[in-house]
């Protein structure tokens, strides 16, 4: 199944914070339905053609880059939205088929779909009569 992976788990807390930060990491639900899995990231205010996502060796990296809208001649009055880089790894089990993964993105909303793979699916043994 999809399993949550946050290489930094283990010193998150111990480092003081310095000034504004952005998010941890992208916040997504995640559920299996039928024979896929679906996991729905928030992403607002990047453009399709600023998400990249690849898979490999049985982990999903999204990453996702909002850039700053104001020009350099403005006078910035709040500036509180995240801005910058953000990544999430997904690492897959042996019973997702992360090659057939398809994504959407629709209103700030990046939508996967992962195929449940071939050998995890239930399949049905036939019962032969003894003799």
């Amino acid at each position: 199944m999809l399993m949550r992976f946050d290489p930094f788990a283990d010193v998150r807390g111990r480092v003081p914070e310095t000034g504004r930060r952005a998010p941890q990491v992208l916040p997504m639900d995640a559920y299996r339905e039928g024979e896929s899995v679906h996991v729905w990231l928030d992403i607002p205010g990047v453009k399709p053609e600023n998400l990249d996502i690849t898979v490999e060796k049985g982990v999903v990296t999204i990453t996702a880059e909002r850039v700053w809208h104001a020009g350099d001649e403005v006078t910035v009055i709040a500036n509180e939205r995240p801005q910058g880089t953000f990544t999430r790894q997904l690492q897959l089990g042996d019973n997702l088929d992360g090659d057939r993964l398809e994504a959407s993105y629709v209103d700030g909303v990046l939508h996967l779909v992962i195929p449940v793979a071939e050998q995890a699916k239930p399949r049905k043994v036939a019962v032969k009569a003894g003799s």
